[in-house]
């Protein structure tokens, strides 16, 4: 469920706002005038629109997507995380600061986190679970080796 914050920003995002949120999913680097073009306004427009997206927060960042495997992390894995919870908040914020891992979810249920772990190999990814293992809260955890990755998307849907 969405919250305040949240339900405000949306009530402030119009048609061609989306519009301009898919293209630039698509290609960031696709010019304004040609966005503007495709949707039938000013690429002046499209550049205000932009900045106001920006401030909104919408709009988090430009950046290239790379191939995790071609950059020597082909390695991925699932990590499941059963924490002290008194100590749970200091653990979750060691364990976001260690560079391989590259996402952390608070979540529900059993486990207190999910953590997706990119590595070289296994003794780098052995490495990176013993360190998570040392982190005072820390009372266990399991991992889950990718073995192949059906689906794995970054564009959101709306």
């Amino acid at each position: 469920m969405a919250n305040r914050g949240e339900l405000r920003v949306m009530e402030n995002l119009d048609e061609v706002d989306l519009k301009i949120l898919r293209a630039l999913q698509e290609d960031a680097r696709t010019p304004f005038s040609r966005i503007a073009s495709s949707i039938g306004v000013s690429e002046a427009t499209v550049h205000l629109r932009v900045q106001k997206l920006k401030r909104l927060g919408v709009i988090k960042g430009f950046r290239a997507v790379i191939d995790p495997g071609k950059v020597g992390k082909s390695l991925t894995a699932i990590v499941l995380l059963r924490a002290d919870p008194t100590k749970f908040r200091d653990a979750v914020r060691q364990i976001a600061s260690i560079d391989d891992v590259y996402e952390v979810y608070d979540v529900t249920g059993e486990y207190y986190a999910v953590l997706k772990i990119r590595a070289s190999n296994r003794e780098s990814l052995a490495k990176i679970i013993d360190r998570i293992g040392e982190i005072e809260g820390v009372t266990s955890t399991q991992t889950m080796v990718v073995l192949r990755t059906i689906k794995e998307e970054d564009r959101l849907k709306f």
